[in-house]
């Protein structure tokens, strides 16, 4: 059966919490290193939009957006976060949930999407220039995982109809 993109429901979030920390657990996904629990995992993404994968009745991956700054004048930047299981890689799921999640923060009025990524995850930047990303910067040590300093590629998006006037 092939897998359908469809909006979150409160019954996904154990899965979700479990693909976040198969992400984690390959080292090139995120800083963090153990998934938050779920009060503070739904609090860390904006509430709308927010998507999954879904086959068999299982979810299979998802894509969210976070707030980047609480300051204003930056109410129409957020930032990506998708995560597939590693038993679905390769099959064009992140591909899906990131276009679809582009037109639906367009309506959100998200005028730029940024990502923030770990060089040595050739996939994800890949994913993401792929949709529309460029590379706008390079950090340099910008934080430590498991004590080991990480450098991470700035990507982002500028939406075509929101923010262009």
């Amino acid at each position: 059966m092939a897998f359908i993109i469809r909006a979150l429901i409160v019954s996904d979030w154990q899965q979700v919490k479990q693909i976040y920390q198969l992400g984690m657990d390959t080292g090139d996904a995120t800083y963090e290193t153990q998934a938050p629990e779920m009060d503070a995992l739904k609090g860390k993404f904006l509430a709308e939009p927010q998507l999954v994968a879904e086959e068999n009745g299982e979810v299979i991956g998802w894509a969210f957006l976070s707030v980047v700054s609480s300051r204003c004048v930056y109410g129409g930047v957020a930032e990506t976060s998708v995560y597939i299981h590693p038993q679905f890689h390769g099959r064009g799921i992140g591909r899906a949930l990131l276009s679809a999640i582009i037109p639906l923060s367009e309506k959100f009025g998200f005028w730029t999407l940024q990502a923030q990524i770990f060089p040595e995850n050739k996939a994800s930047i890949a994913l993401h220039e792929g949709q529309g990303f460029r590379e706008v910067g390079y950090r340099e040590k910008l934080g430590k995982r498991n004590g080991i300093w990480r450098d991470v590629i700035l990507l982002e998006r500028r939406s075509q109809v929101v923010g262009n006037d």
